[in-house]
């Protein structure tokens, strides 16, 4: 994969990230994103697919980029494809914090240290060039819009986005509220997008439903009788490490 091409978890970073004040926008839920972007990003680059609701690894060949590297490795060590949900669910210990640190290395963001009540350190991370930024919510506009069916990594990004919930930092107060269906929308555009959006979604609410089960033999329905419970979905918590630094929310 050439590096002249932004990532998506790095779109997604940089979307969040507020020019202003240097903080980032849904932190909680932007950690989920990212492990999903990566996700995108690998079925992209032809390393993934989607398999139902699992996600299977078809290329295990490095993509040269680090970070997705790492993530395509624990995928390949599971040995059989693993659920969405339960991939985004998992530890990401320091997911959002490594991305700033890259961003700062390009020089697309810089650092700013400062203090949390007079006490504790801070980092802070400004854009050092707001057009990046600019192109890419340009991208999301465009396909808002335009009502065109954007590409598969505009319409992915724009899965990811209302996932996160993005759409009311993006598109804020009722003015934007059509911005925001449309935004919701534009899911259905990317299989793999959607599918890890919604997975996204899942943790978030704490539902992960179990895949459908084959069903029993006639003889052992009848003996279950009309009280037998359905089975129900195992809810995953999302675990989220600790940074050597704190990020000002």
């Amino acid at each position: 994969m050439g590096r002249s091409r932004r990532t998506l978890p790095e779109e997604l970073l940089l979307l969040a990230l507020d020019p202003a004040t240097g903080t980032t926008a849904q932190p909680q839920s932007l950690d989920l994103g990212l492990a999903g972007a990566q996700l995108v990003e690998l079925a992209l680059a032809g390393r993934i697919a989607p398999d139902g609701d699992r996600i299977a690894v078809v290329v295990p060949r490095p993509t040269g980029d680090p970070t997705l590297d790492c993530a395509l490795e624990l995928l390949r060590r599971r040995g059989a494809p693993v659920r969405a949900v339960h991939w985004i669910g998992g530890p990401r210990l320091g997911l959002r914090q490594t991305y700033l640190s890259h961003l700062e290395r390009c020089g697309m963001v810089h650092a700013v240290a400062g203090q949390m009540c007079g006490v504790l350190p801070t980092t802070r991370y400004q854009a050092t060039d707001n057009a990046i930024s600019r192109e890419i919510r340009t991208r999301l506009d465009s396909a808002i819009r335009t009502g065109v069916p954007p590409d598969p990594r505009t319409a992915a990004l724009a899965a990811l986005a209302h996932a996160v919930g993005l759409g009311k930092h993006l598109y804020p107060g009722n003015e934007g509220r059509s911005s925001r269906s449309r935004l919701r929308d534009l899911i259905r555009h990317d299989p793999m997008g959607g599918l890890v959006a919604h997975a996204v979604m899942d943790v978030q609410n704490g539902v992960a439903a179990q895949p459908r089960r084959s069903p029993a033999p006639v003889g052992r329905q009848a003996a279950a009788g009309a009280g037998a419970e359905p089975a129900r979905g195992v809810p995953v918590q999302p675990r989220h490490g600790t940074m050597a630094r704190a990020v000002a929310h």
